[in-house]
């Protein structure tokens, strides 16, 4: 099976694809699978007086948007002096509609925004600073994980507020099938890479030369970055250069962490670089086909692969991964949250509509459980019921203190696709060798560094 899916972001403008208008018509009547949790007192909003109307953008995953139409009716129930006109887009278009109405001055008073772009719209004067009053960065930062709000913090001053942790770090999907018929144990218990390796080498087949099951497939769009970043910190050291602005690719640890990841290819063979990878046969596909034992890949794909590959049949479960060195240390992205535009004439209902989504631990949780996404918020994610309402998280929530924000890339996608992903996918091929590899994407990457720095 050929696959054209190289990000977590890809698969969810396809999943929002493929559900179709009537999944999307469902949401918009109301006719949901979760109820908003239920308003115990009343919420610290505009007082009553003048009508407010506030208008919201998000893209169209559907249970993205099925999550925040329960919050807009409760808050409006609740606030019946405000109006939430909620507008989605096809993910494909979202990008480019937020960018063009920007330029104009007409984009929407509160966004839906992937943490990871959001320095480079507060560098550009496109986003507005939440008010210290609203929000300080003390109290953010004891309410909010690093990682994810460090994403909507430039030059000190913060920028939004954040409802999820993107991460891969932490936990693989694991097929107990395969495990049982090598006879290892299930769960695992990895206490290092190379013993994940000697199970994955157990349960890799091959026949007739060419791979039928990987026993780890981690060459993936997201998985190949979130790798590189956490061998670099976790061998003592740091990927960005001394200038911190500029990436430092070519030192000692970044090699030795392309080497580790090119000889699970070329040396353990648990993975054919050439049938298993971003392009082809990725691994949110064919773990579900039977095609993968161990697949590196984060929490997000488990309500994803239960809901669109209901046939398959295997047991199977997100299991903890491990890590190098004595000590987890990873860099991740600023998941989903929520900004406010700088020409908004309601921006204070659009900040307390923001803070009614992120900061009120149930309506976090809420939004956490509806969409299947890691907390942002620490006392959602530090809560030992959530695992009642989302069973696969338990790998994630473990390893949630130690992550950092992958810091300014410049161009975020550019570097982890087109140069991270592409770079060390080829390197497993044999395509280059690892020091040819590391010099590459050192090049590549702060020429796209420079290239973006000049146009400012």
């Amino acid at each position: 099976m050929i696959n054209k899916i190289l990000s977590r972001r890809d698969f969810l403008r396809l999943s929002a694809l493929a559900a179709g208008g009537a999944a999307l018509a469902a949401c918009k009547s109301g006719t949901t699978a979760t109820t908003a949790p239920a308003q115990e007192q009343p919420a610290e909003a505009p007082a009553a007086g003048e009508k407010i109307t506030l208008r919201m953008w998000s893209h169209q995953n559907v249970s993205f948007v099925t999550a925040n139409e329960q919050l807009v009716k409760k808050y409006t129930d609740a606030n019946p002096n405000v109006t939430i006109t909620y507008e989605n887009f096809p993910y494909s278009d979202f990008i480019t509609t937020i960018q063009t109405s920007m330029a104009a001055k007409n984009e929407a008073d509160l966004m839906e925004m992937f943490g990871s772009w959001v320095q480079s719209y507060a560098k550009g004067g496109t986003l507005a600073e939440i008010p210290e009053v609203l929000m300080s960065m003390s109290k953010a930062q004891d309410l909010f994980y690093a990682a994810p709000l460090d994403g909507y913090v430039w030059e000190g001053k913060l920028y939004g507020l954040p409802n999820e942790y993107n991460l891969e770090v932490g936990g693989v999907l694991a097929n107990k099938r395969m495990f049982e018929e090598a006879g290892l144990k299930y769960p695992p218990e990895w206490k290092s890479w190379d013993e994940l390796v000697a199970d994955a080498k157990k349960m890799t087949k091959v026949e007739d030369g060419n791979m039928t099951v990987s026993g780890f497939d981690y060459v993936t769009g997201d998985g190949l970055g979130f790798l590189f970043w956490e061998g670099v910190l976790e061998r003592g050291a740091e990927y960005f250069a001394e200038d911190k602005v500029h990436l430092n690719m070519i030192s000692p640890e970044a090699e030795a962490t392309v080497q580790w990841l090119t000889d699970m290819a070329q040396k353990d063979k648990v993975v054919d670089p050439l049938t298993f990878n971003g392009d082809s046969n990725w691994v949110g596909t064919s773990f579900f086909q039977g095609l993968v034992a161990i697949g590196y890949i984060g929490p997000w794909i488990v309500p994803e692969g239960r809901r669109n590959f209901p046939d398959f049949k295997d047991p199977w479960d997100h299991v903890s991964s491990p890590f190098y060195g004595s000590e987890r240390k990873f860099a991740a992205d600023a998941g989903w949250g929520k900004v406010v535009s700088p020409n908004s004439k309601v921006a204070d209902t659009a900040w307390d509509f923001a803070k009614y989504c992120t900061e009120d631990a149930a309506n976090a949780r809420f939004w956490n459980v509806g969409t299947g996404t890691v907390p942002a918020l620490k006392s959602v994610a530090e809560d030992p019921t959530l695992l009642n309402d989302i069973n696969w998280l338990g790998p994630s929530l473990k390893v949630l203190p130690y992550g950092r924000f992958v810091g300014d890339l410049q161009d975020r996608d550019y570097i982890w696709y087109n140069v991270i992903q592409v770079r060390v996918t080829e390197c497993l091929q044999g395509l280059h060798t690892v020091k040819e590899t590391c010099q590459l994407m050192n090049d590549e990457a702060n020429a796209q560094i420079d290239a973006k720095l000049a146009n400012k």
